[in-house]
Order: structure tokens, then sequence, then C-alpha cells
């Protein structure tokens, strides 16, 4: 009898043992749920990341990063909210300072800084303090091209007539693409122009080509000309000399870029390197040192963002373009600029004292 008893709680306690260790394995992450882990999502998820733009509110870059901060966090695994913090100063470089030397290095900091970076690394940056290959691109929301071009009425067709004849150039200041193009376009590609420097913006450069002052606008943004005239552009109702960009625009695939004109080899390699920032153009950049797996999840994001049609379709509404391109391609450009042989950067350098 006491046999008996005891084998059946001999059985009793061996059901309860199996049913904790059915419970156990329940509760407990399989192999199967480990494997299918995110540490992407796992990292991000919950975090508040920062974007630090380098310049006031109500610019360029400042919009631009402004969306990427609105429409990124959908598409990081984990989904994390981004915030933006203005930090102006140095044409952006107080920002970019404080990205490659105070900011973590884990994929929650990004920048909006210049598009000019790497030429004015290049030029004024000792590389041992700062390596601008370091800072790696995410994407590009817009390229900035600008262009040459004149009104509808212009003596001019092409640039083989700057070539022959005397043209008055309108331009912003002598740091800026809207300088720099034109005065190396007279010094390496034979252009006859007259340079006539100083106009606050496009806005300026536009009135004073309806005055009469100048007759070539020397470096409009094609946004700004497409928004101010879209037939011109579209109907090729006026003169387009040349696009400050590396390749061709889709909208202007007869217009040659500034790297086609030059006369020298080392003319050529001037003007590619002023020529560099347009595709750069409104891009978002992290700092050094992000673990590969994660920029690589940042790249991916960046790209179905482009995609995302509540993004698109905000765009479409606030008349803002989008032109983007990957982060891989930003770094190859800024690869490029800063192995730009040493007197290549004086030449460019000494076309900014003028």
């Amino acid at each position: 009898m006491f046999g008996s008893k005891r084998r059946l709680c001999d059985q009793k306690a061996g059901l309860l043992y199996a049913a904790s260790l059915v419970l156990a394995t329940l509760l407990s992450p399989t192999s199967s749920t480990r494997a299918n882990a995110d540490p992407i999502a796992d990292f991000y998820r919950g975090k508040t990341l920062r974007l630090i733009v380098g310049y006031a509110a109500g610019g360029g870059y400042d919009i631009y990063g402004r969306v990427f901060a609105e429409f990124i966090g959908k598409h990081i695994p984990g989904n994390p909210t981004v915030i933006v913090q203005n930090m102006p100063g140095g044409g952006s470089f107080v920002a970019v300072k404080y990205l490659y030397g105070a900011a973590p290095r884990d994929g929650t900091y990004f920048g909006s800084v210049a598009q000019t970076l790497a030429l004015d690394a290049a030029m004024n940056e000792d590389p041992a303090q700062l390596d601008v290959t370091k800072l790696s691109y995410i994407g590009r929301l817009l390229d900035n091209v600008d262009i040459g071009y004149g009104r509808p009425d212009a003596k001019f067709k092409s640039f083989e007539d700057a070539r022959q004849h005397e043209i008055v150039v309108g331009s912003t200041g002598g740091a800026s693409t809207g300088y720099l193009a034109p005065a190396a376009l007279q010094k390496f590609a034979g252009a006859k122009f007259k340079i006539v420097s100083g106009y606050g913006g496009s806005a300026d450069v536009y009135l004073a080509a309806e005055r009469g002052e100048v007759e070539l606008m020397g470096g409009v943004g094609l946004t700004f000309a497409t928004q101010r005239n879209p037939d011109w552009i579209a109907q090729q109702k006026a003169p387009v000399l040349y696009q400050i960009a590396l390749k061709r625009h889709p909208l202007l695939p007869d217009v040659p870029p500034i790297g086609e004109l030059g006369l020298t080899p080392e003319g050529t390699a001037v003007l590619r390197a002023i020529a560099a920032s347009s595709e750069i153009g409104r891009s978002i950049i992290t700092t050094p040192g992000v673990p590969a797996d994660r920029l690589a999840a940042l790249r991916k994001a960046f790209q179905d963002m482009l995609q995302d049609p509540a993004l698109l379709e905000a765009m479409k509404t606030r008349d803002i373009p989008i032109f983007g391109a990957k982060g891989e391609e930003l770094d190859d450009v800024t690869r490029e600029v800063m192995h730009t042989p040493q007197k290549t950067l004086e030449l460019a350098k000494g076309l900014m004292k003028n």
C-alpha cells in the first residue's frame, strides 16, 4: 500500500517537473527567437538621435536637415526619435568639428553641413586634426547644381561664344561657387568674362540681369532658376552656358559641366574640384567610427525614406525638390577631392583671394 502511494507521488512529481520544463521552455527565448533578434532595432529602440545643423534656422541646410529628422525615424529599425540642434559658425565647421571630436561615435549623431566641406578641408585644415574622409555620408536629399545662364534675349548662346566675346557676369562673394566657377572658367577655360561680384545672393544677381547690369548669372541654383522661370530651362528659352557639376544633370543633358571645359589637365582639375560640391548638395553625414552594420542600416533606412509616399507627398505640398544619392557615392566624392594635388588646391585657393 505504502509502495503504491510512493509510486503515485513519484509520478505526480515527475509530471510536475515535466510541466515546469515545458513552461520554462515557453517562457525563455528559443534559439529560433534569438536568431531572429535584430541588434540594430535593439540598439535604436527608445533612443533619441540628434541632427546637428551647421547653420542658423531657415536656410537650405536647415530645411533639408529637418526633413531628414521628420521622416528618417520611421525607417530606422527600432523607430527612434530624431531632434534637431542648430550649431552655426565657421561656415559649418563648428558643427563639423563637434561631430568629429565630441559627439558619440555610435550612429546616434548626424550632421547637415557645408557641401564644400571636402574642398574647404583640403585647402585649409590639417588632416591630422580633421580627416573629413572619416565622416561617413548617410545619403543625399538634393544635389545643388548651380548654372551660368542668361536671359532669353542674351546675345550669347553657348560657352564657345564666351571664348569669342566679352560677357559681363554677375556673381556673389569671392568664396562661393557662384564666383569661383566663372573665375576659374576665365582663367582655365578661355572665357572672356568680366566678373561683377559681391551680390548678396541668387535673387540679387537675377535682378541685376533684369536691370541690364550683367548679362550672365554666374552661379544660380538650378532649383531657383526653374522655380523663377520654369519655361526658360524646360523649353530652352534661356542660354545655359555651363553647369557647376561633375556630370550632366537630367534637366540639362546638352549643357557641359565646368570640368569638361578646361583647356589643360591642371585647369580641368581645378574646375572639377570646384564642381564636386554640387554632388554633395544637401546631404546628411555621421560621425567617424560608426559600426559597419549600423552604418549600413542607416544608409538603407535613408534610401527607404526617399521612397516613402508620405515624404514625397509632403515635399510636393511644400514645393521642396528631392534628388537623392547614396552615401557611398558621396564618400567617393570626398575622397576624390581630398586627393586633389596640392598645386591644384593652391590654384583654387588663389581664385578665392581675387
